[in-house]
């Protein structure tokens, strides 16, 4: 049996590789232009590599009782781990993933097919746009992970596309964001300042050392109109090889502090990486 091997290819964003797991059969690691973007075992969805995944997964998991299909709205594909998980752990879910870069979702449909009714559709557009014609109340879940590069697009960090966001979602819906920042924080205050605008519940998901501003890394945003049970969250993401904090009331009021919500006319995309912050080297 042939040993799998890299595939490398140029999509709209950049340069994208497929490399295999050599410890895993089946599973491989999407990379563009060096920064890891996903991670998926074929034969096992349900094995998240990346930790922040895992706490976007661990969102999913709380969301309603295990097994109950939901329809989940995400924006931001890459290998589309996060869809495959949720066919896996909530069958019948209905799914759409909206990811802009066609070169990219060509390259995992050819090599990383989904398989036979997952009940994921897939389209190639912007995830402001799709986000603002989609029907309301539409989605039990939404989750953006939505990268040019390694930023967040400016556009959908504001007061205005947290709005369409909560358009979309039903009256108990969860939104869940992967961001990334680092200390001072400017980026992270300011969209929680920006969700709050919106939404009546937030909390965060981040490793200590991230939060103490020891290093830049991942957090995870969560928000939704209706109370957030933390407790079951917080197991699950204690319980991690690499344990986060589930972080809300007083003391996400505090990390908040001045910051103010962010309107489209001044929206920025979230910071730079530090060199090697992502990388794989």
């Amino acid at each position: 049996m042939n040993e799998p091997i890299p595939v490398i290819r140029q999509v709209d964003h950049g340069t994208a590789r497929l490399l295999p797991d050599v410890d895993r059969d089946r599973a491989w690691l999407l990379t563009v232009d060096g920064a890891p973007q996903s991670y998926v075992d074929l034969d096992d969805p349900a094995y998240l590599e990346f930790e922040y995944v895992r706490r976007l997964a661990h969102v999913l998991d709380c969301a309603a009782a295990p097994r109950t299909a939901l329809d989940v709205l995400h924006l931001g594909g890459g290998a589309l781990t996060l869809p495959r998980y949720a066919a896996a752990t909530r069958p019948g879910s209905r799914q759409e993933v909206v990811e802009a870069d066609r070169g990219l979702l060509a390259l995992v449909a050819e090599h990383l097919p989904l398989p036979a009714g997952a009940g994921i559709a897939v389209h190639g557009t912007d995830a402001r746009a799709w986000l603002e014609q989609a029907p309301p109340a539409s989605a039990d879940v939404l989750i953006a992970d939505v990268f040019g590069g390694s930023r967040v697009p400016a556009h959908l960090t504001s007061v205005e596309y947290a709005r369409a966001a909560g358009r979309v979602l039903r009256q108990d819906g969860i939104y869940a964001a992967n961001l990334a920042d680092g200390t001072p924080f400017g980026f992270l205050r300011s969209q929680l300042a920006t969700f709050a605008a919106v939404f009546d519940e937030l909390l965060l998901i981040a490793e200590p050392a991230v939060l103490r501003g020891r290093r830049f890394g991942n957090v995870v945003l969560a928000a939704s109109h209706r109370a957030l049970d933390t407790g079951p969250l917080t197991r699950l993401c204690a319980g991690d090889a690499f344990p986060a904090r589930v972080e809300y009331g007083a003391g996400l009021a505090r990390l908040i502090g001045d910051a103010r919500p962010v309107r489209d006319s001044e929206a920025v995309a979230s910071p730079e990486p530090p060199a090697g912050a992502f990388g794989i080297g």
